[in-house]
């Protein structure tokens, strides 16, 4: 089971970078406890950046290096990276050194194409298949989360998926696809 543990934000109207050492300390904290609690249960916390310059300009977990940081001070190996392939491109771009950086910490990726969040397969910034060859060189394993704003029904939404694995030579094994 993995549980998303969420940052919270900068107070309105707050300077982020005067309140950022008194934001973080009592997270670390609170990640510590967290990871014992869920150290009882064979559970993992996750850590998501996310972008502050679309979605939310006032997250205060908004790059990798910050939860990296905090992972590391945290220490424990039950608590990893959530890794949004769409705010780390609005964030910090450089997916693929990206991705061999912070892959000892990936718990979970999730996807959606950079501007519009929307499927992989639609016009952007983002060159999916290349992506997931990379993730496959890297020994990725996990699941890959689709969190985007799909353009029809879930059949339809999923056809870039059917897409990629044909291209692949594989058949897809589900009722949807």
């Amino acid at each position: 089971c993995r549980i998303h543990i969420m940052a919270g934000r900068v107070p309105e109207g707050a300077d982020r970078a005067a309140l950022a050492a008194g934001m973080e300390a009592p997270f670390v904290d609170n990640l510590r406890h967290a990871a014992g609690v869920l150290a009882q249960e064979p559970m993992v916390g996750l850590l998501e950046p996310i972008n502050t310059r679309i979605t939310d300009p006032r997250y205060f977990l908004s790059t990798p290096q910050q939860a990296a940081a905090m992972l590391e001070q945290v220490g424990q190996p039950n608590l990893k990276l959530q890794l949004d392939i769409f705010h780390l491109q609005i964030m910090d771009g450089n997916l693929t050194r990206n991705l061999e950086t912070y892959f000892p910490l990936i718990g979970h990726i999730q996807i959606a194409q950079v501007p519009a969040r929307q499927e992989p397969d639609t016009p952007g910034e983002v060159n999916f298949p290349y992506l997931f060859q990379q993730l496959e060189s890297l020994g990725y394993t996990g699941y890959v989360g689709c969190e985007y704003t799909p353009r029809g029904a879930t059949a339809e939404g999923l056809g870039w998926l059917r897409e990629y694995w044909q291209s692949r030579g594989l058949e897809p094994n589900g009722s949807i696809l």
